[in-house]
């Protein structure tokens, strides 16, 4: 007898599985105010790479664009500042996102004014999916590089932002329908 296996992720699965705790902390509409969220390309340091942020005809958030490794570029983000309270059972972030099958970084910061970011680093699959993330797995990052100090350790945050830069020239697209802790 001949068994065919299909690998499912199990950030996924736990997605789906733990959500009944789960408290969304912004989600896309039709009424979304898209200004809220900055732009924030290579442009800061030279690069030529182009990334916007718009609402689709459903209501979902659009980060696309060009990556360009020109003029020693690499990157584009969106960022939102906004103060989540964190309460002590909240353990994870969550997410309902569909990429185009390329790896994303979603980065957290608990004070806008400092320089470090706390990432997670994820692909996607090219369909609609619920990813969760341990917050305490949120490593410490500055330019592209990982620091040696303490994981995402925090009671609040004020910044959240989506960000590629997988060194390499690409077109990409990541819609997001909501985030949320749990």
């Amino acid at each position: 007898m001949n068994h065919s296996w299909q690998y499912i992720p199990m950030l996924f699965l736990a997605g789906i599985f733990t959500t009944s705790n789960m408290e969304k902390i912004y989600t896309f509409s039709s009424q979304t105010n898209i200004k809220e969220w900055r732009v924030v390309n290579d442009g800061v340091m030279g690069g030529v790479s182009k990334g916007s942020l718009v609402l689709t005809n459903s209501g979902h958030g659009l980060f696309s664009g060009k990556v360009s490794l020109a003029n020693n570029g690499g990157f584009t983000s969106v960022q939102l500042n906004k103060r989540i309270q964190l309460k002590e059972e909240t353990k994870f972030i969550v997410m309902r996102i569909k990429g185009d099958a390329k790896r994303y970084q979603f980065r957290l910061k608990s004070q806008i004014s400092q320089n470090e970011s706390y990432v997670q680093q994820f692909s996607t699959s090219g369909e609609w999916e619920v990813l969760k993330f341990a917050i305490s797995e949120f490593y410490p990052s500055f330019r592209g590089r990982k620091l040696n100090i303490p994981n995402f350790n925090f009671a609040s945050i004020e910044q959240m932002s989506f960000l590629i830069a997988n060194g390499q020239e690409e077109d990409f697209e990541l819609l997001i329908d909501w985030i949320g802790v749990e």
